[in-house]
């Protein structure tokens, strides 16, 4: 799937959290139907929560409020908003795990001197200690969450931040993700990147937003871009 020359001389990579490095669906899912039970209404389910998820913290709860045929009023969304960091302050850790073959990966690309990157939506302070939780927050030197950048992804800023951090041009940063957000916001920055068919997409296929390489194991990222495999 990968036009040749495109993962050639990359030098960093920059990747998204949720449904690329982490399965936190069941985490975001029991902090999302707490919040409605807790005001008043139906909880949702991972299945339909999964759906949500990839444009920051606000959009996953009007979304969810929506489903739930609120009437959604400032004060109500600001209610939901606060119920929600308190379940998920807990349920983050709770309910969240790697991807199969994730951290063995990233300690291959660390061997290999690759700067490496978060840029996500998620709300910034969640992030910390989740990647400790799940003992791979020493691969990053740079880590962006929504609080961090002025524009969330699919907008290019991120990226651009990422790439004035790094000195890297934008050719030779690889972006990996799992949503059209994280392939449009490369796309508009000028990078490659990777889509990853395991993650959240609103439930339709990656292939859809034409990444530059398609990959459903995250270890397919090493070949991708002229790395041995893991044995």
């Amino acid at each position: 799937m990968t036009h040749q020359g495109v993962l050639e001389n990359i030098k960093a990579i920059a990747f998204d959290l949720d449904g690329t490095l982490v399965d936190s669906a069941g985490g975001l899912a029991e902090a999302i139907d707490n919040m409605l039970k807790e005001l008043g209404f139906s909880p949702a389910g991972k299945e339909r929560v999964s759906i949500w998820v990839g444009n920051g913290v606000d959009v996953l709860v009007e979304r969810a409020l929506s489903w739930a045929g609120a009437q959604i009023t400032p004060e109500l969304q600001k209610a939901a908003r606060t119920s929600f960091d308190k379940f998920y302050a807990v349920s983050v850790t709770t309910g969240s795990e790697l991807f199969p073959e994730v951290k063995e990966t990233l300690e291959q690309l660390a061997k290999h001197g690759l700067s490496m990157g978060i840029v996500t939506n998620k709300a910034t302070p969640f992030i910390a200690p989740l990647l400790k939780k799940l003992g791979i927050e020493n691969y990053f030197s740079l880590v962006l969450g929504s609080d961090d950048v002025k524009a969330l992804k699919p907008h290019p800023a991120p990226l651009y931040l990422t790439m004035g951090t790094f000195g890297v041009r934008k050719e030779e940063l690889l972006f990996v993700g799992d949503s059209r957000n994280d392939i449009i916001a490369a796309q508009n920055a000028g990078c490659p990147c990777v889509g990853l068919t395991y993650g959240y997409n609103y439930g339709e296929s990656i292939v859809l937003s034409e990444p530059d390489c398609v990959l459903t194991h995250f270890s397919g990222l090493l070949p991708a871009i002229g790395l041995s495999e893991i044995k």
